[in-house]
């Protein structure tokens, strides 16, 4: 799996959020470009400290370590994935700011390395090594730029 602790794959993630234009459409889901990069930020916030999420505990107690389980293993998400409520836009962002946003956040993962993961108890999953931060993020940011074609 691809990290975004390594220069070489943090670029290869940018590389691919470089490709996003205005016009690009969904191959599934109801999202459009900006709103799909400014809902990629919401995880890089949590694990940065920077965005808060609750998560009622029978949730957690039931389904935390299987979808941790879903998040961090090696099998891509498939279509139709549910998303967390704050986790959802609902409004139409800046494209051009959404993008520079998301990259920079994506970039910090490889500037600041661990040092900048100031979360790593994850409201739904639990405890989480830094592996397995780097692990969901990168499949979070894949299935969504492979939702776009990129």
């Amino acid at each position: 799996m691809e990290s975004l602790f390594d220069p070489q794959g943090n670029q290869k993630i940018l590389d691919r959020i470089e490709q996003l234009t205005q016009i690009k459409l969904s191959e599934w889901g109801v999202m459009t470009v900006a709103q799909m990069m400014e809902h990629c930020q919401m995880p890089l916030k949590v694990v940065y400290g920077t965005k808060q999420i609750k998560v009622n505990w029978l949730m957690r107690f039931c389904f935390g370590r299987s979808a941790k389980k879903l998040f961090t293993g090696e099998r891509k998400f498939g279509k139709g994935m549910p998303t967390a409520k704050e986790f959802k836009i609902n409004y139409h962002p800046d494209f051009n700011e959404a993008k520079a946003g998301l990259k920079e956040l994506v970039t910090k993962f490889t500037r600041e390395g661990r040092a900048g993961i100031m979360v790593t108890e994850h409201p739904l999953f639990g405890k989480m090594s830094y592996e397995e931060i780097d692990h969901a993020q990168w499949k979070h940011l894949d299935h969504h730029l492979r939702q776009f074609g990129v």
